[in-house]
């Protein structure tokens, strides 16, 4: 089954005409890149994808996990790791189990401490990320990479089915980068999480990525595709 299937979809502002009939697909567990330049219309398709934007009446389909995303109701099995997630962290008196914790209040509200099962749950989502040791830390006192890796954890705490990340890389040195694509193939790898990022590191990515897409000037086409083979890339950390 696919994660994501996009079906001939068309998306308009007023008269501009932003996606033209696209058709993407990542299957359940893969690794997949989109690719594509400012103005493109990769924003616009994340909005689409997240809910953010309403589909509306128009012209094609979004499929999530087989459900029509005009009926889908199990958000709680998608995360998402934002493009400008670090910036809001420099100055934030806050420590990293705060941080991460804080993506549980929709499930257990805003208001109400955190209890056994979910400060489990922080603790195995800085686990996944390599970072449990930085609990007690302000974030803001973190690296760069580091913090990316936190903002990582606080998307994986709700143990989601599917993680979209917005150009993560963003504001990384190259060790850094690198390291967090290698966490980000054992994850998909170790716990079967799919994977959809929008960036522009092409060359890096693709020892990593089953499929890599590009939007162009709102059409969509596939530029790469392998088969998955654990041998390409262990995805070791």
């Amino acid at each position: 089954m696919d994660a994501i299937a996009v079906r001939e979809l068309d998306f308009s502002y007023g008269s501009s005409r932003i996606l033209k009939k696209i058709d993407l697909a990542v299957p359940e567990g893969g690794f997949a890149v989109l690719l594509g330049e400012n103005g493109a219309g990769k924003s616009t398709f994340l909005k689409l994808l997240l809910g953010e934007l309403p589909i509306g009446g128009g012209e094609g389909k979004i499929l999530l996990f087989g459900r029509d995303i005009r009926q889908f109701k199990s958000w709680q099995e998608l995360s998402c790791v934002p493009q400008s997630g670090m910036a809001s962290y420099q100055n934030f008196p806050a420590s990293v189990e705060e941080v991460v914790q804080a993506n549980l209040y929709a499930r257990i509200g805003r208001f109400r401490f955190a209890g056994k099962k979910e400060k489990e749950q922080v603790r195995q989502a800085l686990i996944q990320v390599g970072m449990e040791d930085f609990a007690k830390r302000l974030i803001g006192r973190l690296s760069g990479g580091q913090q990316q890796r936190i903002l990582l954890a606080r998307a994986l705490v709700n143990r989601p089915r599917l993680l979209i990340l917005d150009e993560p890389s963003s504001g990384m040195d190259e060790k850094s980068t690198e390291h967090f694509y290698r966490l980000l193939k054992h994850i998909n790898q170790k716990d079967n999480v799919t994977i959809l990022m929008v960036t522009h590191d092409r060359k890096r990515l693709e020892p990593f990525a089953d499929d890599i897409w590009l939007l162009e000037e709102g059409t969509m086409k596939l530029v790469k595709t392998r088969e998955r083979q654990e041998e390409n890339r262990d995805g070791d950390i």
